[in-house]
């Protein structure tokens, strides 16, 4: 689980040497012993001889806090185990997809199951509803143990890519040190300068636009709020932590950029931007974005993506009407407030790589919706909502990597989709040959199959009607057995207090 001092020499250096920072105040036996903690490489003198500046104290701190994401991970490997081998892992897979297969035949049984004669439709429905969630539910108690070590391989997997990003960074900044004339110069007192120049000169004019991406900034004094003439400001790509509420002070501002830092909030009086029509804070580590985003109802553009959310405000829809980019994919969501349905202007939709477990039930009230991306929410999305049809203007769907088995009877009113990805997904309907000849086939199945209901459902009432020449009586009394609940099976027992009453045969005469 440690670096590879061959393949990371200076990682590997720099997490030899985490332990001499612990603090002194406290007995060093009453420390815990660090289990993960190596013995100094062999290679150690070797390489400080080659790379002298790593004896700057200086810089093995500024390098330590590059890599705290490896130290991180690196905790939470150990915890939770050494990397499953390949034959263990290459069982679980097929384990999984056994699984799956299963599950797939049982639904598709249960699909194309025929109703009984003489069983009410809306009950038989629900009866194969719930067929279809114990087998689900069953079939997730058996993949979980498998999934486990599936999930376990990747995050090794992941980690040594974290291992490669990591010693490419120390390696630039080893770079960056040596090229200085005392071999290190720490980055903020470069930064505080520039910092410093900006806020003079917007003291002495009114400035619109500020860039001070990839410069290694770890914080933004509060005097940037008295920038009051800002358009646009750009911070991405730094080391940022925390946002200053000061920046409610930048009432013009209808730009800004906070992406690729290390923010785990936003401030509350982010919601005071009343101007700002661009919000860019992917790639951080947020939890959640403060309720008062939704006060910024200039916002046209919202890009949330690459971070750690599990939820999205519950009021976020009801006030950024204006909002036609929605970015929030590679997160943690498991759901979407009903509120995004009232973001009427909302043109793009990118929620893919989360645990979505649906979409809100309304979804087909975004009728300017062109792109909507779903996909990768893997086993937590298991169907759509009907109103999906609504949505006469979209374009583009991804629904790939999910566990979708239907699709709805709706979906053949998509008129204008050209674009439509649904690998990965155990369907049953459409069945999977119609989806390999593209989206215009699917749409045509789809349309056939809701006319095909349509024309069934007629053909059921008409039968109910039970004779050629039944009067508008009869016509009526099938109708209402079609469509009022818990009514008996007559005009008499709908009219009445609930329990089975007396039929009149005069009822079932010919007038």
């Amino acid at each position: 689980m440690e670096p590879n001092p061959e393949r990371f020499p200076i990682l590997s250096f720099v997490m030899s040497r985490l332990n001499l920072n612990k603090p002194s105040d406290v007995p060093s036996e009453d420390l815990p012993h660090d289990i993960e903690q190596p013995p100094p490489p062999d290679g150690v003198v070797e390489l400080v001889e080659r790379m002298p500046h790593l004896k700057h104290p200086d810089l093995i701190s500024a390098m330590s806090s590059a890599v705290s994401d490896v130290t991180h991970t690196r905790s939470i490997l150990q915890t939770l185990g050494e990397r499953p081998d390949h034959e263990a892992v290459d069982a679980a897979r097929a384990r999984v997809a056994e699984i799956e297969g299963d599950l797939s035949r049982q639904l598709e049984e249960i699909v194309r199951a025929p109703r009984p004669e003489g069983v009410d439709r809306v009950m038989w429905r629900a009866e194969q509803a719930e067929k279809e969630k114990e087998c689900r539910a069953m079939a997730e108690r058996e993949r979980i143990a498998y999934k486990a070590v599936i999930q376990l391989d990747e995050m090794h997997e992941a980690y040594e890519k974290l291992l490669k990003d990591a010693e490419d960074r120390l390696v630039k900044m080893y770079g960056s040190a040596a090229d200085t004339e005392e071999g290190f110069v720490k980055e903020d007192e470069q930064v505080n300068e520039e910092v410093i120049g900006i806020l003079q000169e917007g003291s002495a004019k009114c400035l619109e636009r500020v860039d001070l991406s990839s410069r290694q900034l770890r914080f933004l004094p509060e005097a940037f709020g008295r920038l009051r003439g800002l358009v646009s400001l750009d911070v991405s790509k730094n080391q940022l932590e925390v946002i200053p509420d000061s920046i409610a002070g930048l009432e013009h501002l209808e730009e800004l950029r906070l992406s690729n830092n290390l923010l785990v909030s936003l401030p509350d009086s982010i919601g005071l931007l009343v101007n700002l029509k661009i919000l860019d804070v992917s790639g951080n580590k947020l939890k959640a974005l403060p309720d008062s985003i939704a006060k910024c109802r200039s916002l046209v553009e919202l890009d949330a993506s690459y971070n750690e959310m599990t939820y999205l405000p519950t009021n976020i829809g009801y006030e950024l009407v204006k909002l036609q980019m929605l970015w929030v994919h590679l997160n943690k969501l498991r759901s979407l407030p009903s509120s995004v349905c009232e973001m009427l202007s909302l043109r793009v939709l990118d929620a893919h790589f989360n645990e979505l477990r649906g979409l809100p039930y309304a979804i087909g009230r975004l009728i300017n919706l062109e792109i909507l991306n779903v996909a990768s929410n893997f086993s937590d999305l298991q169907e759509l909502p009907a109103s999906i049809g609504d949505l006469i203007n979209l374009k583009e769907l991804d629904l790939s990597n999910n566990q979708i088995h239907v699709l709805p009877d709706t979906f053949g009113r998509l008129d204008k989709l050209v674009k439509l990805n649904l690998d990965q997904n155990p369907l049953v309907i459409p069945p999977m040959d119609v989806v390999n000849e593209g989206v215009e086939s699917v749409k045509e199945y789809m349309a056939k199959r809701w006319v095909e209901i349509l024309l069934e459902e007629e053909r059921k009432s008409m039968l109910e009607e039970n004779m050629p020449q039944a009067s508008w009586l009869s016509r009526s009394t099938s109708w209402l057995n079609n469509w009022v609940s818990n009514v008996s099976g007559s005009v008499a027992g709908y009219m009445g207090t609930g329990e089975k009453s007396f039929r009149d045969p005069r009822l079932d005469e010919p007038l």
